[in-house]
């Protein structure tokens, strides 16, 4: 990067960082440490709910997962609008009565300790393996600008966000969000503008998104309903639907963060703002990764993306076949990019014919492509064990950092860190409340002070915090960022919502019987991740669902009548 980049990014950082830290000043007791003394207002609660929600890795992977697989997972987000509608009627009025700090207090009022205890700990055991996953997202930005092992960045990031969330807690978090979605949405919007400046003059925005929509990219929709597909109209609409309502009913770093509303109605509207504007940002999100992929067929782009992975192989003892595979590479980028002109002619003749052969043409190119690809891929496996493999987290980077211009090149790299700070120190401080209010104050320490229960609460966020770097060490393993933590979240959210449900509405059903419902649930739930039965979207309702009738059928079976009953 540049000097003027080096600028941009480190005044944005320390700008929004100090304002949040000023605003909210140094946290002097429990309450505004976990809850920011619940005081704010609705559209401060909307913007943390969505920042909560996008973290680096969804400015990293997103346009990745659209450069490679098309604009289908964009579905994944459908049954959004409607979960916000539910959470607002059901679980934001009860839980603001209760006035609790986690959702799994009420648990306890409803049904027994136990019960709290096992949402609590499979909400931790999700949350803090899906916030290692955010932690590496920036540290794999700082490993290819810096050329530095991803190791040494990763332990950075982790001890910054670290120390940035114990100093100010949750409404430190909240006011940085607030600011930081605000630069999210302008750099968003000039990044979109200069991918499509950076086109052939003879393609513009449409033709670009025509030319990708030709290659199988713009595959919003998809209404064939089969259950082995990850993304559809009906996945979205109903497996999502079943996690978003889990991720945002009972997952405590979002609950955490619409609690922090002033009232019953800040928090609706927080939420209800989350559901209109998210699926428009995530489709701009995506829609970049198309314009990128498109930008990409008269350009070269490198054989592999990341960048750290090829200077390691480079000067490697594989290097030399490396570098021809480079050269070939390369001569058929020459080819494709005079494949892509043709198929742009001919949709400007508007022959279907012309446009079908120039279309296949471009095909077998981006094969030939994608083979060598392949053949580069398996001699970076080859020359380094353990190596990740998976370079679609690095392509958006990798255009940002060769081809925006100065300024704007930093503003969007703080834009991912900032992503990154936000979502990491909300789950943190999710974690951290979940482990003081759940366990230490509840089986631990009763009758502590407020001034102790705030200590805990600080050296609790250093706990996670090594734990969420450990796990950040390894995430590069698990493929496309974006689908790894959403994975991780359906295997456990169906189960946490299914308790809810049954605590909400089956007033009959009684602890025992949910308690051994989740966990026969949670076990069926890995098994069909295990023996790969459906997409991963269908187990949180498959977990949801399974709770709730094992519950019903346990209660139905039992001879000894519920309190209600007798």
């Amino acid at each position: 990067m540049s000097l003027t980049d080096w600028i941009v990014l480190a005044a944005t950082l320390i700008a929004v960082i100090g304002y949040g830290l000023w605003k909210s000043g140094r946290s002097q007791n429990t309450d505004q440490f976990l809850m920011g003394n619940r005081s704010m207002p609705w559209y401060a609660v909307g913007l943390s709910v969505m920042a909560t929600q996008a973290s680096a890795i969804t400015f990293l992977s997103a346009p990745g997962q659209a450069f490679s697989d098309g604009m289908r997972f964009v579905q994944f987000y459908f049954g959004l609008p409607l979960a916000m509608i539910v959470l607002c009627i059901t679980f934001v009025p009860i839980f603001h009565r209760l006035k609790v700090y986690t959702a799994y207090e009420y648990l306890e009022q409803r049904f027994d300790l136990k019960t709290r205890v096992l949402t609590a700990f499979l909400f931790l055991l999700q949350r803090g393996l899906s916030t290692g996953i955010t932690i590496y997202a920036p540290s794999a930005i700082l490993s290819v600008i810096l050329n530095l092992n991803i190791t040494v960045t990763t332990l950075f990031i982790g001890t910054l966000v670290v120390l940035y969330t114990v100093y100010g807690g949750t409404k430190a978090v909240s006011y940085t969000q607030l600011l930081q979605m605000s630069i999210i949405f302008g750099g968003i919007f000039m990044a979109g503008i200069m991918v499509a400046h950076l086109l052939p003059a003879n393609v513009g925005f449409v033709k670009a998104v025509q030319l990708a929509g030709k290659m199988g990219r713009m595959n919003v929709i998809d209404w064939h309903f089969d259950p082995s597909s990850r993304y559809n109209v009906w996945s979205g609409l109903i497996g999502g639907f079943f996690l978003q309502l889990s991720y945002f009913g009972t997952d405590q770093s979002q609950v955490g963060r619409y609690l922090t509303g002033s009232s019953v109605g800040q928090s609706r509207m927080g939420l209800i703002m989350n559901g209109l504007i998210k699926i428009p940002m995530q489709f701009l999100i995506l829609l970049m990764g198309i314009l990128v992929f498109t930008f990409y067929q008269f350009n070269r782009s490198p054989l592999f993306f990341n960048s750290y992975a090829v200077n390691e192989v480079q000067h490697s003892k594989v290097g030399e076949q490396y570098r021809q595979l480079e050269s070939h590479y390369n001569a058929i980028a020459a080819q494709k990019q005079q494949a892509a002109q043709k198929l742009v002619s001919a949709l400007n003749q508007n022959n279907e014919a012309t446009v079908r052969q120039a279309q296949q043409q471009l095909k077998a190119v981006n094969i030939q492509a994608d083979t060598l690809r392949k053949q580069g891929v398996a001699l970076i496996k080859a020359n380094t064990k353990g190596a990740d493999a998976d370079d679609t987290n690095y392509i958006f980077l990798n255009f940002v950092t060769h081809y925006l211009p100065r300024g704007l090149i930093g503003l969007l790299i703080a834009i991912i860190f900032l992503a990154s700070m936000g979502s990491t120190a909300s789950a943190l401080n999710s974690l951290a409340s979940t482990t003081v209010i759940d366990v230490y104050k509840r089986m631990v320490n009763k009758e502590a002070s407020d001034r102790q229960y705030l200590t805990v609460s600080r050296l609790a966020t250093v706990f996670w915090g090594v734990v969420c770097i450990i796990m950040a060490l390894y995430a590069g393993r698990l493929g496309n960022l974006l689908e790894a933590v959403n994975q991780l979240g359906s295997y456990i959210y169906g189960v946490i919502l299914g308790v809810f449900v049954v605590a909400f509405y089956l007033k009959r059903i009684r602890a025992g019987e949910v308690f051994i419902a989740a966990l026969l649930a949670q076990l069926v739930v890995v098994l069909c991740g295990w023996f790969n039965v459906v997409a991963y979207l269908w187990f949180n309702a498959i977990g949801c669902l399974l709770v709730v009738g094992i519950a019903w059928l346990l209660h139905q079976i039992s001879f000894t009548p519920s309190p209600a009953e007798e």
